[in-house]
């Protein structure tokens, strides 16, 4: 991986673990598409990837105290969200998927996403 790569990854995991963490339900609520538009030459896993990083180490930055925090089931099911619909652009023939082919995606196929997430 280079170093640019990681530092891409590094910046997305960190912007994920600050707005699941903002405790504004907005700034929570459209953090996959916001991820999209920021990085949208990046691979689509990648959204999945700091997803499941940030909620990880929200998890072991805060303990116990982050197992009753709806932060955490918030940040993995967001992840799960966003795998399911790399798969159907990948399955679909973009392979390997873009952030923006994510953005187009939801355009097109489910144009109400990009309003709720």
């Amino acid at each position: 991986m280079t170093s640019e790569r990681q530092a891409a990854l590094d910046d997305m995991i960190e912007f994920a673990m600050e707005e699941l963490l903002s405790g504004v339900p907005e700034r929570q609520r459209t953090l996959v598409r916001r991820l999209a538009e920021k990085w949208a030459e990046e691979p689509a896993l990648a959204l999945a990837f700091a997803l499941t990083s940030a909620t990880e180490g929200i998890e072991d930055t805060f303990g116990s105290a982050a197992k009753i925090d709806p932060v955490v089931p918030l940040g993995y099911r967001l992840a799960a969200l966003v795998s399911a619909d790399i798969f159907a652009v990948q399955s679909m023939g973009q392979h390997p998927a873009l952030a923006e082919d994510l953005l187009h995606f939801w355009r097109r196929v489910d144009p109400r996403f990009p309003r709720l997430i």
